[in-house]
């Protein structure tokens, strides 16, 4: 291939949006000779490895604009620990069929056991598999409502919580909430019914939610649209926090 072929070649792949393809073509030239490919084998390798990039690069750009605390996979987590706890159900929730339902998931247990790690894991699995994420924890979703509700922009920042395809509530319960806080919240919960998975943890059961969100109504309505389409995780056992010490 002349200089000047490959040269145009490298601008057009820049001008498309191909930037792998712009630095990787000597490579691909080489491989192509090595094994001697055709024209639509080259082709095929050149468009799938783009494309390839393309995933990755967007798996970590959405990791990045998640708020994630952390990005451990299921693979870091050791079950052999929770021995009450199925794999299998977890396992069966990383193939995403939720997220395709718009369904929810409730990880409940005492502190400690693993509740946001199995979050965090299903919404890194979502987000390599091209959906959009996004985590927080309730106390500072609820902080920044508040915020925004005062300056008069409430539907903007409802708007962050309800755009993503799985949103990821962590530590629901900790810190009992106002009704007028327990409002805000509903307000997410209701408007992302049928339309996005939200992923809980909670170390609440479902019962002592009255109290959590200071209005058994209001935790009544709650629950209601929270639990219609949602796989319930309960975790009985030990804290990994004191897994050494014990």
């Amino acid at each position: 291939m002349s200089e000047l072929t490959s040269t145009r070649i490298r601008t057009t792949a820049a001008k498309l949006g191909l930037p792998h393809l712009a630095e990787a073509l000597n490579q691909y030239i080489q491989r192509a000779d090595d094994a001697k490919m055709g024209y639509l084998d080259l082709l095929d390798l050149v468009l799938s490895e783009e494309l390839a990039v393309r995933d990755d690069r967007r798996f970590r750009n959405g990791l990045r604009l998640s708020k994630l605390p952390h990005h451990k996979t299921l693979e870091d987590y050791d079950f052999s620990f929770q021995p009450e706890l199925d794999p299998r159900k977890v396992k069966d929730l990383a193939t995403l069929a939720f997220v395709e339902e718009k369904a929810n998931v409730a990880l409940l247990g005492p502190p400690g056991v693993g509740k946001t790690h199995i979050a965090v894991a299903l919404a890194v699995a979502a987000c390599r598999a091209g959906y959009s994420i996004y985590f927080t924890s309730l106390d500072d979703m609820v902080r920044h409502l508040k915020a925004a509700e005062d300056q008069g922009r409430l539907i903007s920042k409802l708007t962050s919580y309800l755009r993503p395809a799985v949103l990821v509530v962590d530590e629901v319960g900790y810190q009992p909430l106002e009704r007028a806080e327990a409002n805000l919240v509903f307000q997410v919960i209701s408007k992302r019914y049928e339309k996005g998975s939200i992923i809980l943890t909670s170390n609440k059961a479902f019962g002592e939610w009255g109290q959590v969100f200071g209005d058994e109504v209001l935790a009544t309505a709650i629950l209601d649209r929270l639990l219609h389409h949602c796989e319930v995780v309960p975790i009985k056992g030990n804290s990994y926090r004191l897994k050494n010490r014990l």
